[in-house]
């Protein structure tokens, strides 16, 4: 068991669960600018599974905009996994599980680990 006793830590860590909430429902809603506003302006979103990177927030926009396009439904649950503090920089991981159906007709099911790459978790 880990014992946080440092206030500014705690309060780093109920940001970076609120982050981790809004971009799931930035996803599920469909908002891509939303999701995009929640990097840092160098921040790399990583799907190593298609695979993509996506680098800044234009492209992550861009991107989210450019699969959407391509199914009829998806749906993504996310389960938090941990989060390490360094410094200003935090790491963690997610747990997603996206079930998606393609305009062709094609139907994806998986889980994944997603481990957001660096300025995601940038603490300001």
């Amino acid at each position: 068991m880990i014992l946080v006793t440092d206030f500014q830590e705690i309060a780093d860590r109920v940001e970076i669960e609120a982050l981790r909430g809004e971009f799931t429902d930035s996803a599920m809603m469909r908002d891509r600018a939303r999701m995009a506003s929640l990097f840092t302006a160098d921040g790399v979103l990583r799907m190593p599974n298609i695979p993509v990177e996506l680098v800044g927030r234009e492209q992550i926009r861009a991107g989210g905009e450019r699969l959407q396009e391509q199914w009829e439904f998806f749906v993504q649950t996310t389960h938090p996994g941990t989060i390490q503090l360094d410094g200003n920089t935090a790491t963690g991981r997610a747990y997603m599980q996206e079930l998606v159906r393609t305009r062709d007709g094609g139907l994806r099911g998986e889980v994944r680990r997603h481990q957001p790459a660096a300025g995601f978790g940038t603490i300001s």
